[in-house]
């Protein structure tokens, strides 16, 4: 079946990094689009970040365009995504999806 697993979520300062990993398997994952979303305390999840399975062409959500990159390694069955210069508006948790599966959410918190 397919499974979905972040991790790498944490607390974090302003201005710093963090890397999500999210291992994917039960499915051709080199086939699919990987997606990383979003979801704050009460607010809907967001889509924040896509990645094509062929061409790797990516999308970001305005908010996070210029501190975030999408990747993807189709030999490990991975997806990661970078973040840089983290805000405060950043915190959630975020998951991975694909096919419309989801993983169980990694934590971040951006906070001094």
């Amino acid at each position: 079946q397919v499974q979905l697993a972040e991790s790498g979520g944490g607390l974090v300062q302003p201005g710093g990094s963090l890397r999500l990993s999210c291992a994917a398997s039960g499915f051709t994952f080199s086939s699919y689009v990987m997606k990383w979303y979003r979801q704050a305390p009460g607010k809907e999840r967001e889509l924040v970040a896509q990645i094509r399975p062929i061409t790797g062409s990516t999308y970001y959500v305005d908010s996070v365009k210029g501190r975030f990159t999408i990747s993807r390694d189709n030999a490990k069955n991975a997806v990661a995504l970078q973040m840089n210069n983290l805000k405060p508006e950043d915190t959630a948790v975020y998951y991975c999806s694909a096919q419309g599966f989801w993983g169980q959410g990694t934590q971040v918190t951006v906070s001094s």
